[in-house]
């Protein structure tokens, strides 16, 4: 089981979208500053503690990849989310992640298609 802080996330975040990255990567993309030692001993947690990065030394420096996916962890925390914070209703949680946010109506459409096929109708 994987739960992932704000700030893995936000490192998390640029190593999925760039698939492969060095700490340097990682601090130039990110939106707030952090420090170069701040964000290498991030991917350090996320290598030997959280395991959802993988490390290969190129030349001097060590590049991370992804070693699971966005997915993955999203259904995690949602998961703990729903357990522990909606006592175990699904109903609970995806009324309060839809209610308060404006939905766009490819996403609404999107929402409708996944309650179909839950039905059996596609």
């Amino acid at each position: 089981m994987v739960y992932l802080t704000r700030g893995e996330l936000e490192v998390m975040d640029v190593v999925w979208d760039r698939k492969q990255v060095t700490v340097q990567d990682v601090c130039d993309a990110l939106e707030r500053p952090l420090a170069y030692t701040t964000v290498m001993t991030v991917l350090k947690t996320l290598d030997v503690k959280r395991r959802v990065v993988c490390k290969v030394k190129v030349g001097r420096a060590f590049v991370y990849e992804p070693c699971v996916s966005r997915e993955e962890v999203c259904q995690t925390m949602l998961g703990q989310l729903k357990q522990h914070l909606t006592r175990r209703s699904l109903k609970s949680m995806v009324l309060n992640l839809i209610q308060d946010d404006e939905i766009s109506l490819s996403d609404l459409a999107e929402i409708k298609h996944a309650i179909t096929k839950l039905e059996g109708g596609a």
